[in-house]
């Protein structure tokens, strides 16, 4: 399985509104619940009405497009993370899973999963 490393920062938002949010952004991820609304974007483009925020994750996206049928990619891949004493904060979509970790821990993660069999693309 072959991991593509993001070429910049995130940050992890929480909002009260959706209001002034722009979904003409390359990496942008809301998500919505009955008890909060949350962002991941770039941290350059985090919006200035943010209630909470936490900068500095680094990610990466696991290539192709992944069948529901598929089990225990996330599991796997955090497990070798959390060997490694290495939270992360996991997005899904449709199509893929997307996992960050903090900055400080990316290359440490990187190896680690390099280490484990993932194959590692710039």
């Amino acid at each position: 399985m072959e991991l593509k490393k993001l070429p910049y920062t995130l940050t992890v938002c929480k909002l009260a509104s959706a209001e002034g949010l722009c979904l003409d952004e390359d990496f942008y991820f809301i998500g919505k619940t009955d008890e909060e609304l949350s962002l991941v974007c770039k941290t350059e483009k985090a919006p200035a009405h943010v209630t909470d925020r936490d900068d500095g994750w680094k990610g990466f996206r696991i290539q192709g497009v992944l069948d529901f049928s598929l089990i225990g990619i996330l599991a796997k891949l955090s497990a070798v993370l959390a060997e490694q004493k290495i939270g992360i904060f996991a997005v899904s979509t449709y199509n893929t899973d997307y996992i960050l970790v903090k900055e400080e821990s990316f290359d440490r993660a990187m190896n680690a999963l390099a280490q484990a069999g993932y194959a590692i693309a710039e």
